[in-house]
């Protein structure tokens, strides 16, 4: 590789020695981790991240994109363009799901959140298992712009506290799904007690979403990397909460300077 050879005599003795390596086992490197690599050639990862900065590389899989297009007619080399379009898969979903989302978003509903937690005197965030984190977060935010918030994620706590709101609360239910069966009570308790229910949800047909009086849909890829557990991305209820409380803190900053 021209490259390697003109950068030669500027590397230290441990970098020459990581090239050397590269050189005399090309033909593994595709099947080669970063680590595995520092293993096999007896250097430090940092050695190797560094070798490839100084050869002009952002790192160790940027410079096997370059060896597969310097060695097309390599089979051996075929692996690292199949890892490379799966990962630029992965981007594409992550971004499709962002993209969508901001587009089913209504400006509409987004206001008339923002004025109901304005006016609240107590906001109640609910979610279970992996939404816990939007919602902790979304508390941490709350109370950060001098907002009385709550966050409950147990199931026997959540029924508890939602047979007993007062009419100024805001409840805030953050479910994937819309199904889980502990916020669908819970809206249903509001919905008894008079108490507004809001949900970030990524489906307008669910239970939850039916039984809020304002919704948040975001938009859900059907495939998932992990499909035996239910670990689906949070992605678009990560999105919808940021502009939900960013349009909050806008209205929060303009009241204060009125």
């Amino acid at each position: 590789m021209k490259l390697i050879n003109a950068n030669y005599p500027s590397m230290s003795e441990s970098e020459r020695h990581l090239l050397h390596y590269i050189t005399q086992h090309i033909d593994l490197l595709p099947n080669l981790s970063i680590i595995k690599l520092s293993e096999e050639a007896n250097v430090s990862t940092a050695t190797i991240v560094r070798t490839m900065k100084k050869l002009g590389f952002n790192g160790f899989t940027d410079f096997k994109i370059r060896l597969k297009d310097e060695n097309e007619t390599n089979p051996r080399f075929a692996i690292i363009e199949q890892v490379d379009q799966e990962i630029q898969t992965a981007i594409l979903k992550n971004a499709l799901e962002v993209t969508k989302t901001i587009q089913l978003l209504e400006s509409g509903t987004i206001e008339d959140t923002v004025q109901k937690i304005r006016h609240a005197k107590r906001v109640i965030l609910l979610a279970r298992g992996f939404s816990e984190m939007i919602a902790q977060e979304m508390q941490v935010k709350l109370q950060l712009l001098n907002t009385y918030c709550e966050m409950y994620s147990d199931p026997n706590i959540i029924r508890i506290v939602s047979t007993r709101l007062n009419p100024d609360d805001v409840i805030i239910c953050v479910s994937l799904s819309g199904e889980t069966s502990e916020l669908i009570e819970a809206a249903q308790n509001c919905q008894a007690q008079k108490v507004t229910c809001i949900s970030l949800t990524c489906s307008p047909t669910s239970k939850l979403a039916l039984l809020s009086e304002l919704n948040f849909t975001g938009y859900k890829s059907e495939d998932s990397l992990i499909p035996d557990y239910e670990v689906r991305s949070r992605l678009p209820l990560q999105v919808m909460a940021r502009i939900l409380l960013d349009a909050y803190a806008i209205r929060t900053a303009h009241t204060k300077n009125q």
